[in-house]
């Protein structure tokens, strides 16, 4: 496994892992992701922000099986979101999620001072990844959340 930033040839690969991943959760529903504008053009979405930034995670045959996001969250000085952590099924399971995450918590680190994520009570697996990298559950969203549908939410300090 390989993790790089993505390019504009990763965009369709990853927006059909980011649905059908929802899809398998019966979360392809306004509020989520799955909706997001941005979502067929990644990697020109965070190359237009400043201290944002995709990554995805290529397997043997260089093919594209998860990414992640950083990116500024809202007006908030100090503070990113990680965002649209997917592995597609086959890859799952072989450490990869903590991989990408590495890789985005230490560019996060560099520009920012918390971090902060939305989820999904039932995505048990991704709530014990959170919770194993020192993110903190949070009682309610942060303003300026736009995924209204999410009813789990973390932050981590980053000077920790």
């Amino acid at each position: 496994m390989r993790i790089r930033e993505i390019e504009e040839k990763d965009n369709q690969a990853m927006e059909r892992i980011i649905k059908r991943s929802l899809e398998s959760f019966e979360l392809d529903i306004p509020g989520t992701a799955y909706f997001d504008p941005q979502l067929s053009d990644l990697a020109q979405y965070y190359k237009q922000q400043a201290n944002a930034k995709y990554w995805v995670a290529l397997n043997e045959q260089e093919k594209v099986v998860g990414g992640v996001g950083i990116a500024p969250f809202g007006k908030k000085e100090g503070v990113c979101e990680l965002q649209k952590l997917y592995v597609s099924p086959n890859a799952q399971g072989k450490g990869l999620s903590k991989l990408l995450m590495k890789a985005a918590l230490d560019f996060a680190k560099k520009h920012y001072t918390f971090c902060y994520l939305e989820t999904m009570q039932k995505l048990k697996v991704a709530n014990l990844l959170y919770k194993k990298l020192g993110f903190e559950k949070l009682e309610k969203a942060l303003d300026e959340s736009e995924h209204s549908t999410m009813d789990t939410w973390y932050v981590k300090d980053l000077s920790k």
